[in-house]
């Protein structure tokens, strides 16, 4: 192709486009040793790659989200105010959950955060887990010391360098090894899938985050509901306490004068007076617990709310390059890179060595 020249006009013929496609196939075979080397490189390589390389597990959990139904609470109240109840701020769900949000949870540092935080075994963290089949030691040697950090002790007493590598590990997490998803938009079911070089790492750290978010979950969802139920039952014990000691007080004045004189009605009046403590307490009394029970149901409703349906379990799901995959793929790639550089070479021998 020494004397070949470029063509300069603007127009070009397909008889041209096929004429120089040909002088570039009889190049390319005229180097056929040179691609022969690259194609047993990239299968070498390749197959070198599929060995070495270690596999990706996949922990993956499956779980419904149940969401509160509060049409049931909404007749409850409809009947409840014909008796003059009113539950409407007993308790409702706020949604805080509902949809995509719980999703965007487990993607959060705080929940990250405290999962790493969580024991991997006896002896060590999930953290200290990471760290070690990662390497990290070594890589951010330059950058902290984590040989010397102990993320055993009270997240409060972290040093700033510790809150640091919490949260930039949690983001490496999250950006890659971590998957929240819905396979149906349609549905309620949830994944959640962690990848890692490390099977048991993988296996912990699923089955810590999605119980940290469920227990996150439960807390936050019942927190109103478990407020008002806290409020109620004191006020309910409050008001049992006063009418109990009202009840003695009267069985004390009726012991002390069991046959009042009829004709002095001033022996009477404390009697009535505490009669009318013990009706009004018992009034109130009647109306709270009525709430109370009500209350109680609606908490019982807002309870569960993660229902497992797949748990990680061993052995996990794995993901490896094959040894005919890799060396297919190794030596397609290598004789691609070959042929980009022969048609540059070429190029530039053309239209620059030769000027």
């Amino acid at each position: 192709m020494e004397g070949k020249q470029h063509i300069l006009d603007d127009k070009i013929t397909f008889r041209e486009i096929i004429q120089r496609f040909r002088e570039w196939i009889y190049f390319f075979i005229g180097k056929w040793k040179t691609l022969l080397i690259a194609l047993i490189i990239g299968i070498a390589l390749g197959a070198l790659v599929s060995i070495l390389k270690k596999p990706i597990y996949h922990a993956e959990t499956t779980f419904v989200l149940e969401e509160s139904d509060m049409e049931g609470i909404g007749q409850m109240s409809g009947l409840a105010s014909l008796l003059g109840i009113n539950i409407g701020s007993i308790g409702s769900s706020s949604g805080i959950f509902q949809g995509d949000n719980i999703m965007e949870l487990y993607k959060s540092d705080n929940m990250l955060g405290k999962t790493l935080l969580s024991p991997f075994n006896a002896e060590s963290l999930l953290i200290d887990r990471y760290i070690e089949f990662n390497k990290l030691s070594m890589k951010w040697k330059n950058k902290v010391d984590l040989d010397q950090m102990d993320f055993s002790i009270s997240r409060e007493r972290f040093s700033v360098s510790q809150d640091s590598v919490v949260k930039e590990i949690s983001k490496l997490i999250r950006e890659k090894q971590l998957s929240v998803e819905k396979p149906n938009r349609k549905l309620s079911i949830i994944q959640v899938n962690i990848n890692s070089k490390d099977e048991a790492f993988a296996k912990s750290f699923n089955e810590s985050l999605v119980a940290n978010v469920n227990s996150f979950y439960f807390e936050t969802k019942t927190k109103k509901t478990a407020e008002n139920l806290r409020i109620l039952q004191m006020q309910s014990d409050s008001v049992r306490a006063v009418l109990d000691e009202n009840l003695v007080e009267f069985a004390g004045m009726t012991d002390n004068i069991p046959f009042p004189n009829p004709l002095l009605q001033t022996a009477t009046v404390e009697g009535r007076k505490k009669q009318i403590d013990i009706q009004a307490s018992s009034a109130v009394y009647a109306e709270i617990t009525k709430n109370l029970e009500i209350a109680k149901v609606n908490h019982r409703n807002n309870s569960p709310l993660i229902q497992i349906i797949d748990g990680p379990r061993f052995p996990l799901k794995m993901t490896k390059i094959k040894l005919l995959k890799g060396m297919v793929f190794g030596g397609a790639i290598l004789i691609l890179l070959a042929i980009v550089f022969l048609y540059f070479k070429e190029l530039y021998r053309i239209h620059i060595g030769e000027a």
